[in-house]
């Protein structure tokens, strides 16, 4: 017996039927609009960067745990990407001379990390980038805390749904210092700490403020700073907080967009000031969805021009995940609208040119591969989703015409050929 290979994907990845596809399409489709519409232009990358990309400026988990790399026959060490956010910083650093700034960009690349499969995470998956490159303005957090509201609204999430919480790393930093006392070489453990306030019980969070070094009394006050809210911005220096774009925001009208949250922090090393993330506020679903922030010199790896920018990255395995949450995943889309069906071999002439009226209409069309029985047909073209067919018979023909018949009502006539277009439209939107 033949020894037949497996037709299960790699494992972490993926298989879209058309189905699938078609839920995938529209969703995508409503992000595209609104990003265009917000006068941000679409760019992509290749898969493969150099591996000291990340290493640098992705942070250590990501690059001792999570990239896939390998080594050409050349020496060269490769990676696949597995974000978008140093690859665009390339470009745009290689371009600069070329870009007005400031510039809006987006992307959707797949990308690559080797995780453990589970919900919410699997091991290549794709993301919407959006960045504004080029400002230090707070008017860029107010876009990008706008865009996020646009995007979820696009896709039928009312604002109850989700919670944008939003940081700004330098307030942290301050609150870190001058009020909990912590030293400036224990403050990346520290950082590193409040990454995983959420994610792990006080005891477990304890122990590893003692191995950083923090004494319970450091602990409980950094417990509490944690939870002070926005009250702890009245507890900062005023110059740090005059110095903070996302203070600005919180004093803006697009305060109402966002809660400030301190213990928002971002595993990303780059992030150098506001950072932000979206939750689904479900019980059922209650998580982090996506987020960003702002860095001041990403662009440094390849330019000495300093290139400040914003933006986030929206993975679709977190957002699907929300939408089948909140009852918001739209129905697949049917294959065709019509389908024109021969009830001969010797008419499929006549059927391509009564489709391809059609097409020319912007109605989606298919005729048969094969000949087949009628009934065979309209069993097809019901399952293929079709709201009509079109009988291309004989005698109809003969007299220049076909018969139009709706699959939901089962009603048909006959129709002049050059009326086939309207009369089909008149179908499909009564």
């Amino acid at each position: 017996m033949p020894e037949y290979l497996s037709t299960a994907p790699v494992k972490g990845t993926r298989d879209f039927l058309p189905a699938e596809m078609s839920v995938r399409t529209q969703v995508f489709g409503h992000l595209y609009d609104v990003l265009e519409r917000r006068g941000f232009v679409r760019y992509d990358g290749p898969v493969l960067e150099q591996a000291e990309v990340y290493e640098r400026k992705s942070g250590e988990e990501l690059a001792n745990q999570q990239l896939y790399t390998l080594t050409t026959r050349g020496g060269e060490r490769l990676a696949l990407r597995p974000e978008m956010t140093p690859s665009v910083a390339r470009m745009i650093a290689g371009n600069a001379k070329s870009l007005s700034f400031p510039v809006r960009w987006y992307s959707h690349p797949n990308c690559f990390r080797y995780e453990r499969p589970q919900r919410g995470r699997v091991r290549e998956h794709w993301q919407i980038n959006a960045d504004i490159f080029g400002s230090d303005s707070p008017n860029c957090e107010i876009e990008m805390f706008e865009l996020i509201h646009d995007l979820m609204g696009a896709l039928g999430a009312t604002p109850d749904m989700f919670a944008v919480r939003v940081n700004d790393r330098n307030l942290l930093s301050s609150a870190l210092t001058d009020i909990v006392r912590v030293s400036a070489d224990q403050l990346g453990a520290v950082f590193a700490l409040v990454d995983r306030w959420e994610k792990y019980p006080r005891e477990k969070l304890a122990e590893s403020a003692a191995e950083i070094g923090l004494a319970d009394k450091q602990f409980d006050k950094l417990a509490e700073t944690l939870g002070a809210g926005r009250a702890l911005l009245d507890e900062l220096p005023a110059e740090v907080r005059e110095n903070s774009n996302l203070v600005k925001v919180l004093e803006s009208s697009a305060a109402d967009l966002v809660t400030f949250e301190p213990m928002i922090v971002r595993g990303l090393a780059y992030y150098t000031s506001t950072v932000f993330e979206v939750f689904d506020t479900s019980p059922e679903n209650r998580r982090a969805l996506f987020g960003g922030g702002r860095y001041s010199d990403l662009a440094s790896l390849f330019t000495p021009q300093q290139i400040t920018g914003i933006g986030f990255g929206m993975g679709d395995v977190t957002l699907i995940d929300f939408l089948d949450t909140h009852g918001l995943t739209p129905a697949p889309r049917s294959e065709v609208d019509v389908m024109v069906i021969p009830v001969t071999e010797d008419l499929f002439d006549a059927a391509r040119s009564v489709a391809k009226s059609l097409r020319d209409n912007g109605l989606r069309t298919s005729t048969p591969i094969e000949h087949r029985k009628l009934g065979k047909e309209l069993t097809r073209a019901d399952k293929a989703g079709a709201t009509a067919v079109v009988i291309v018979g004989q005698e109809d023909w003969d007299a220049g015409n076909v018969t139009i018949r709706s699959l939901a009502t089962r009603d048909q006539r006959p129709v002049p050929v050059a009326d086939v277009p309207a009369a089909v439209r008149s179908l499909l939107e009564s």
